[in-house]
């Protein structure tokens, strides 16, 4: 079995300082010596903490696709139960770690969006693609008269991914999953909900 390049060894290291500590408390050194590599090595694979963040950002994003993909995969479940599908299983993911972690997309939006601008353009482009499945499955929902459609497809995918990040913050809060249940009930009572499809 091959062995993983020091370079994985860092962004998995890395993943889990920037988890266990946030973007600004999570110094080079402490990567570095949690990938068990030698001082001076990181500036061998990455040019900047702000472009080994971003990099790190698209790795947990690809694993979120995956999610996505498999929550929204069209099965025959209707519209708004893949999209509860998606909801339920990050809240089983969110248990898993006591409420107190939420979403690295999240958490690195509200510490680095003001301080870099390479990490706000990152993220911008993020939440882009992540709208994208959202939007499409909402879509298929108007057009079978299970979803509101009342408003675009697209601004409704940014809502849901917009209101469910605040929900997340108020769980972490909180140490509890009040926050993401109300939520849940609020939006399949309303917009995603058979009552309000015209």
């Amino acid at each position: 079995m091959a062995r993983r390049s020091l370079r994985e060894n860092l962004l998995e290291a890395g993943s889990q300082t920037i988890w266990n500590s946030g973007y600004s408390a999570a110094g080079v050194r402490d990567i570095v010596a949690a990938a068990g590599a030698r001082p001076g090595s990181f500036t061998n694979h990455f040019a900047s903490k702000e472009e080994f963040a971003g990099e790190v950002l698209e790795r947990y994003f690809a694993y979120v696709t995956g999610l996505v993909e498999k929550a929204l995969a069209q099965d025959g479940t209707p519209p708004a139960g893949r999209l509860r599908r998606y909801l339920d299983v990050i809240t089983s993911k969110l248990e898993a770690h006591d409420w107190a972690r939420g979403c690295m997309i999240g958490n690195l939006s509200l510490e680095t969006a003001v301080h870099s601008e390479p990490l706000r353009l990152r993220l911008v482009d993020i939440f882009e693609r992540w709208r994208q499945p959202f939007a499409a499955c909402i879509a298929e929902g108007q057009a079978a008269g299970e979803i509101t459609n009342a408003f675009d497809a697209e601004d409704l995918a940014d809502f849901l991914l917009s209101s469910w990040q605040g929900a997340m913050l108020r769980m972490k809060v909180e140490r509890n999953p009040e926050p993401l249940e109300r939520f849940k009930k609020i939006i399949f009572g309303t917009v995603f909900g058979k009552e309000t499809a015209r």
